[in-house]
């Protein structure tokens, strides 16, 4: 989507000025792991539009690859975003859009061939009836070539209802390996966010279910054996996108043969990356500045 923020913190009613920037959680996941120094690619459906442009032109920068992402007679994505007391209110403008046009077969299934990872989310499925067919068809297209299904929960309470989200997930539990969710999304969707709740979404068939905390750190429930990690002490500026970096982190960790008690400490660490700048992607590190991070060594910048 293309994503409108005030400049300064606000009510969007009075902002003079708005910037112009890009925003989705797949596409937050590949920007975060192509600037890790990993191959990413990135499918969608854009509009034929100039906002479609801007989207497209700006993953490609990141060095994600977008070979596979398709132009449509159907106009871009767009959300807006305001800051009020502290806490952030999105408007999404997604219906009839581009991406909620597609279903089964959206891109060629071919392209997954030698992947390591699919990842998807809850947000593409509440666009449209289609990309719920478009989700359950991904998912099993990309079993069927032997890659890993990595889903996040991100629930979106302004897309669809609670129990709509929570019934369509624990249909596609079976086909995936890798579960995020919040507490947050935990205790919307199922009422609760406990080491049970891991443990009863793992019988549904993820090997790995991974509980995001915020201040409070990570839980994972890895086949049968918990983890759990610490959040690093940060100052937020913005709070959107460290989900996505915390998943991103979690799938380089595995990439790069990491213990589950490494993977999370890296995603912990993705993640108050991601909080300490403005933006859903802008302040994400590369390879050599999260290892910096982790290693607790300050640059003097000049």
């Amino acid at each position: 989507m293309v994503l409108a923020v005030p400049t300064e913190p606000g009510r969007l009613r009075h902002a003079s000025l708005l910037a112009l920037k890009v925003g989705g959680a797949e596409s937050n996941v590949a920007i975060a792991l192509a600037r890790l120094g990993i191959q990413a690619g990135w499918v969608s459906w854009l509009g034929d539009d100039e906002p479609g442009e801007v989207v497209l032109s700006r993953i490609r920068a990141e060095g994600v690859d977008v070979s596979e992402v398709r132009r449509v007679r159907a106009p871009t994505g767009l959300y807006l975003r305001e800051r009020v007391l502290g806490r952030v209110r999105v408007y999404y403008y997604r219906q009839n859009s581009a991406a909620s046009r597609m279903g089964p077969g959206a891109f060629d299934a071919s392209y997954l061939e030698g992947a390591a990872f699919f990842h998807t989310s809850g947000v593409t499925p509440a666009l449209s009836p289609s990309c719920r067919e478009f989700v359950a068809w991904s998912l099993e297209a990309a079993r069927t070539q032997g890659v890993r299904v990595s889903f996040d929960v991100n629930y979106r309470a302004k897309l669809w209802a609670a129990a709509e989200a929570r019934a369509f997930i624990e249909g596609l539990l079976p086909k995936i390996d890798l579960l995020f969710l919040s507490d947050e999304e935990a205790e919307a969707l199922w009422g609760r966010s406990d080491l049970a709740l891991l443990e009863r979404l793992a019988e549904r068939g993820p090997k790995e279910v991974l509980l995001k905390r915020g201040a409070k750190g990570s839980l994972a429930w890895v086949n049968g054996e918990v983890f759990e990690h610490a959040a690093f002490p940060v100052e937020e500026a913005d709070p959107i996108g460290a989900g996505d970096a915390f998943v991103a982190g979690y799938l380089a960790g595995a990439l790069w043969g990491l213990s589950p008690q490494q993977q999370l400490q890296v995603a912990n660490a993705l993640g108050a990356y991601s909080v300490m700048s403005l933006g859903d992607y802008e302040g994400l590190p590369s390879r050599e500045e999260l290892w910096a991070f982790l290693e607790g060594k300050q640059s003097l910048g000049r």
